[in-house]
């Protein structure tokens, strides 16, 4: 790897954690959702790297892909079990982090996710197939009696693209990618006491660029020029674009030109929790670059 592009990925790692942390502690009964999102995403801009994508701020069986909608007044409430995902880049080098906030009595939900993503890192180096990634989440993940979900995955992370092979199952496969020097990935283990899987429900606020193209709308090259210029391929918010009528973004989803990220919830309404870190893999011991 050359060393600028490792000193980005280090450098959007630390800035991502720091970042992260700093929004973990706001997040309390009746603090707004949008509140912390927009805290994070400003944060790491204030540290001098960019958001790679829009704060997911899931909660309870919300597993993934919720964030706030503009001028959204929903708030966090006692008990709530939340999901912070965010993601920093510079120059398109990428660090994703996630935490897990117990405003309730989830302790052992919280746990098992945690060392679950521990167990991982451990084993992950040059040489190791993410099979066997897999089989240490699973592992820490049913010692507490509880699954992890098995159609969300970790992956891989290239510049300007949040969602790389290789996929890192939560769960044991026969077989798997050998993973290499070099590799950047972010391994992200979910844990529930559900049946273990996820599926898409109508709400979504996140959508990033598939398959430009010309457009007639006029409004509709705006929201498109306005996303190339600054987002590239990387997913972002409605709430980020100075205009995005919902006919004109669904309209733009439908033809294929942008993807639609919908929220992901627990399909029997278990809790979900979750931890992530990205890693620069190596012979040895692999670089967390947002531990």
């Amino acid at each position: 790897m050359d060393e600028d592009v490792r000193q980005k990925l280090i450098e959007a790692g630390k800035i991502l954690k720091q970042a992260v942390n700093e929004a973990a502690e706001k997040i309390a009964p009746g603090v707004k959702i949008l509140e912390v999102a927009e805290f994070v995403e400003g944060r790491i801009v204030e540290l001098g790297a960019k958001p790679a994508f829009p704060a997911n701020i899931s909660i309870n069986s919300d597993a993934a892909h919720f964030t706030p909608k503009r001028n959204d007044d929903r708030v966090f409430k006692e008990g709530d079990v939340v999901k912070l995902d965010v993601g920093a880049h510079i120059d398109g080098y990428i660090a994703d982090m996630a935490v897990t906030v117990d405003l309730g009595d989830n302790t052992e939900l919280v746990k098992a996710s945690k060392e679950a993503l521990d167990a991982a890192i451990e084993v992950a180096r040059a040489g190791v197939s993410v099979s066997e990634i897999g089989k240490a989440i699973e592992d820490a993940i049913t010692n507490y009696g509880l699954k992890p979900i098995v159609n969300l995955t970790g992956h891989g992370l290239l510049p300007y693209l949040t969602h790389a092979p290789p996929s890192i199952y939560n769960y044991a496969t026969e077989k798997g990618v050998t993973l290499e020097e070099g590799m950047v990935i972010a391994i992200e283990p979910f844990a529930t006491n559900g049946v273990g899987r996820v599926g898409e429900r109508s709400e979504c606020e996140i959508y990033s660029l598939l398959n430009p193209r010309p457009v007639r709308m006029k409004m509709a090259r705006e929201i498109l020029k306005e996303v190339e210029e600054n987002y590239k391929t990387l997913p972002f918010a409605k709430r980020w674009l100075k205009k995005a009528p919902d006919i004109i973004i669904s309209k733009l989803a439908r033809e294929g030109i942008l993807r639609a990220y919908p929220v992901l919830t627990e399909v029997s309404g278990g809790l979900v929790s979750q931890w992530e870190h990205t890693l620069i893999i190596e012979e040895g011991e692999a670089t967390v670059t947002t531990k």
